[in-house]
C-alpha cells in the first residue's frame, strides 16, 4: 500500500503528498507485554459478539469496526482519525482545489468544532465566521461527543442547501445563530496584486496549485509594476490560511531562500527523520519581505513562516499562529479507507518546534474590529474631513511650482489616500506595506 504524508489540519480541509514509501501489513506487534495487548484484542472480541448479541437494537457490523477504529485513533491526538471511503475520496479532491461545502477548516477542542480559519470568498467567509469561532450545534444538534469527522460529516450536504450553525465566540455573551448555503468551493490557492509600489501574495491554502499560483501572480505583479526595480518589497499574506501540502510549503519557502535548510521532519525512529534545503535562486530577486500572520495561520503556513524567519529572510507581522507542528501520515486500507496518524513533528531551520506554542511575530499588530456603522457616519460628516489652505474661499495660488511638480504631487496625494484608505480596511496589510517603504526609504538614502 502506498503511504501519503501531509501537513494539514483534519477538517473541511486535508493535504496529502505521494511518496515511494511502502506500508507493510497491520499486525500487532508482539514484545514483553505481547501476552497482555492479545488478552485485550481478546476482551475486544468478546465485547463485539456480546454487543452483536443482545444489544436492543440490530447493529451495522462495518460501522461497529469504524467507530472502534476512529476512537483508537482519536485517543492519540487531535489530527490521528480512520477514514472511511467517502472521506478518503474527498481528502483526495480537496488537495486538487475545488469541493462542495461551507468553507472553513476546523479542529477539535474540549469536545467541540474550533474554527481554524474560514477560507477567503467562500460562504463561510462570507458569512462572517471567524477564526477561534466554536461551533456548537448544527441545525439545532449538538456536536458534543462527536469526533471532528462526524461533525465535519454533519455540515457537508448538497450545494445550494442551507444550514444553520450555532457559534460561540469571545467577546460575545451568548452564542448566536448563522444560516449558510453551502456552494462549491473553488479554491484559487495564491494571488498576486500590487498596493502602490508594494506587491502583494495572498496565499489561502497549500494544495497542487499553490506554488505555481503565487508565481504567476508574482509575476503579473512585478510586470504591472515596471519590472522587479520598481517594486520596494514583497508581502507575502498567510493569515487564515490553514496549511495543507508539504511539499508546496517546501516550494514556496525555497522560492525566496538561496540556500540553508527550510524544515527538517523528525519521527519516533531516526531514520525515518528527513531535512529539506533550499536551492539557489530568489524568485523575488531579494527585495525585503514581510510575512503576515495571525491565530488562523497553521501548519504548512507556519513551515515557511519559520523558514523565512529564521533565515532572516521576512520580517514577521500580525499575531502568533495556530501552532501545529504535526505531520500526518496517511495510509490506505484494504476496503478502500485509509487512516491518519501523526508520525513526526516539524523543526524550524533554527531547530525550534512550534508545537503547541506557534510562532511570535517580529511585530504584533492586531487587527481592530471594524466598526462600520461609525466609520460610515464619520466618513459623511462634513465636519469630520480634514481641511486645509486650499480648501479656503478665496486662497491665492501657489506660484513656486511648475505644472509637472503639481502633476506629481497630485499623484503623491492620491496614493497618500489609497494608503489611508487600505489602513482603514486591513490595517496589518497596510503596517506591513508601510514597513517596505521605510527599508526601501532607507536603502534609496545609503
Amino acid at each position: 500500500m502506498r503511504k501519503f504524508v501531509m501537513a494539514a489540519l483534519g477538517g473541511t480541509l486535508a493535504g496529502v503528498v505521494l511518496t515511494t514509501q511502502v506500508a507493510g501489513p497491520l499486525v500487532a506487534q508482539e514484545s514483553g507485554s505481547g501476552g497482555s495487548v492479545y488478552e485485550q484484542l481478546d476482551l475486544f472480541g468478546d465485547i463485539f459478539e456480546r454487543i452483536r448479541a443482545q444489544y436492543v437494537e440490530q447493529v451495522d457490523e462495518g460501522k461497529l469496526i469504524e467507530a472502534a477504529i476512529n476512537g483508537m485513533l482519536t485517543s492519540l491526538d487531535p489530527h490521528s482519525s480512520y477514514l472511511a471511503p467517502d472521506a478518503f475520496d474527498d481528502m483526495r479532491v480537496q488537495t486538487r482545489g475545488e469541493f462542495g461545502g461551507l468553507g472553513i477548516e476546523v479542529t477539535q477542542e474540549e469536545g467541540f468544532v474550533k474554527v481554524v480559519s474560514p477560507i477567503d470568498g467562500t460562504p463561510a467567509f462570507d458569512a462572517g465566521i471567524q477564526a477561534g469561532d466554536f461551533i456548537t450545534h448544527v441545525d439545532g444538534e449538538s456536536v458534543l461527543g462527536l469526533t471532528l469527522d462526524q461533525a465535519v460529516d454533519k455540515m457537508r450536504g448538497p450545494v445550494g442547501s442551507e444550514i444553520v450553525i450555532t457559534v460561540a465566540r469571545e467577546g460575545t455573551d451568548e452564542p448566536f445563530d448563522v444560516s449558510i448555503i453551502r456552494d462549491t468551493i473553488k479554491l484559487t490557492a495564491a494571488r498576486g496584486r500590487l498596493e502602490g509600489t508594494t506587491v502583494v501574495l495572498r496565499v489561502t491554502t497549500f494544495n497542487d496549485q499553490t506554488y505555481d499560483n503565487m508565481a504567476e501572480g508574482l509575476k503579473t505583479a512585478v510586470e504591472e509594476a515596471g519590472g522587479i526595480d520598481k517594486v520596494n518589497g514583497i508581502v507575502l499574506d498567510l493569515r487564515n490560511n490553514p496549511g495543507g501540502l508539504l511539499t508546496q510549503a517546501i516550494e514556496v519557502s525555497d522560492a525566496f531562500l538561496d540556500k540553508g535548510e527550510i524544515v527538517s521532519t523528525r519521527g519516533r525512529n531516526p531514520q525515518d527523520s528527513e531535512r529539506f534545503n533550499a536551492e539557489p535562486g530568489d524568485l523575488a530577486d531579494g527585495k525585503p519581505m514581510v510575512v503576515l500572520i495571525n491565530g488562523g495561520s497553521a501548519s504548512a503556513s507556519e513551515i515557511v513562516t519559520g523558514a523565512l524567519q529564521d533565515h532572516r529572510r521576512a520580517i514577521v507581522v500580525g499575531t502568533k499562529s495556530f501552532g501545529k507542528g504535526s505531520v500526518q501520515t496517511v495510509i490506505p486500507l484494504r476496503g478502500e479507507g485509509a487512516m491518519r496518524l501523526t508520525t513526526a513533528r516539524y523543526y524550524t531551520p533554527s531547530g525550534r518546534s512550534i508545537q503547541a506554542l506557534g510562532i511570535s511575530p517580529d511585530i504584533v499588530v492586531e487587527q481592530p474590529q471594524a466598526k462600520p456603522e461609525e466609520s460610515a457616519e464619520a466618513e459623511s460628516s462634513a465636519a469630520s474631513r480634514s481641511r486645509s489652505e486650499a480648501d479656503l474661499r478665496g486662497a491665492i495660488s501657489n506660484d513656486s511650482m511648475t505644472e509637472d511638480e503639481r502633476r506629481m504631487l497630485e499623484e503623491e496625494q492620491k496614493k497618500a489616500e489609497a494608503a489611508a484608505k487600505l489602513r482603514g480596511e486591513d490595517y496589518q496589510l497596510a503596517y506591513a506595506i508601510d514597513i517596505l517603504k521605510g527599508l526601501s526609504a532607507i536603502a534609496a538614502a545609503e
